[in-house]
């Protein structure tokens, strides 16, 4: 993330941009979004202030940001606020302190392990489980589309798939969209499906532990090298169903649920929040202390 500082800032809709969320330059990962943290001039809300890339029709991206006020549980970052049609796009999340996945990759150093991946998948998977049982596909899954927040992530960048592109239309190598964590049938212009948000689930989990999205077999930790690479199965109905990814992941419980909408209710969130790394935490709170401390100027000429 970029250093806050006295700017004369671009405007958004009500809000005046602080900084942008996301790093950019050699290295940085696609996002299908532009994502800033912004705040309005009165002072009274600050949020995550999204814009489509380049590219990218507004129309489609304002119908996904109007789906995504859905609630799919904790560790989804609904959007509250929109542009009105005729006006350039946008739309906002509360701003909560966190980094995106490959930003906490990088701040650590390195891959998480262990209780940190488990319980990310538990999380993310429980999301997609709730949106897959309430008929929805999420479509937007991917490392950059993850925000760690102090007490867990926040999935955003709903419906970013479907806004790329109509169903049909060749998706790949479209601004935004990473590679690795698109659907092999979504890249050809497929409808997205829940299947393919396991894919992207598999992918994100594959990143989270090694660094990629496509690894090796032998590079993955136990208790993931056969889940990923069913998740990753270019067969959308060789894979896993969200439910069974979030139930192979969750620690062992005394009977099984008798309904997935069961399964994501009763999945115990406040027992799988995210232990995450000290140096992770330190640069959440880094970046809540100079947002708090940001001294926004309005735009020249107003």
């Amino acid at each position: 993330m970029q250093q806050p500082r006295r700017t004369s800032a671009r405007q958004i809709g009500p809000y005046t941009v602080i900084t942008r969320l996301d790093p950019t330059g050699p290295g940085a990962m696609p996002v299908p979004e532009q994502r800033f943290i912004a705040r309005t001039a009165d002072g009274d809300r600050t949020s995550v202030v999204s814009v489509p890339p380049d590219g990218v029709d507004s129309a489609r991206f304002l119908v996904e940001a109007q789906a995504a006020r859905c609630h799919l549980g904790p560790w989804f970052a609904p959007v509250t606020e929109y542009a009105h049609p005729g006006i350039p796009a946008w739309c906002a999340r509360p701003y909560v302190p966190a980094v995106p996945l490959p930003t906490a990759l990088a701040v650590h150093g390195g891959p998480f392990t262990g209780d940190t991946l488990r319980a990310l998948g538990v999380c993310l998977a429980e999301t997609l489980a709730t949106a897959h049982a309430s008929g929805l596909t999420y479509a937007g899954v991917s490392p950059a589309a993850v925000l760690l927040a102090g007490d867990g992530p926040q999935l955003t960048c709903f419906g970013a798939v479907r806004a790329a592109a109509e169903d049909g239309q060749s998706r790949s190598g479209l601004p935004g969209l990473e590679r690795g964590s698109l659907p092999p049938e979504q890249a050809t212009g497929g409808r997205p499906r829940p299947a393919g948000d396991v894919y992207a689930l598999g992918a994100v989990l594959a990143y989270a532990a090694t660094g990629h999205t496509v690894p090796d077999r032998d590079e993955l930790p136990g208790m993931l090298r056969s889940l990923i690479p069913a998740c990753l199965a270019r067969d959308p109905a060789a894979r896993p169903r969200a439910i069974d990814v979030l139930q192979a992941l969750s620690p062992a419980s005394p009977a099984p649920p008798t309904s997935p909408v069961a399964t994501v209710l009763d999945s115990g969130s406040e027992a799988n929040r995210m232990q995450l790394p000290g140096r992770v935490i330190a640069a959440i709170a880094r970046q809540s202390a100079e947002i708090l401390a940001a001294d926004v100027l309005p735009p020249l000429g107003s």
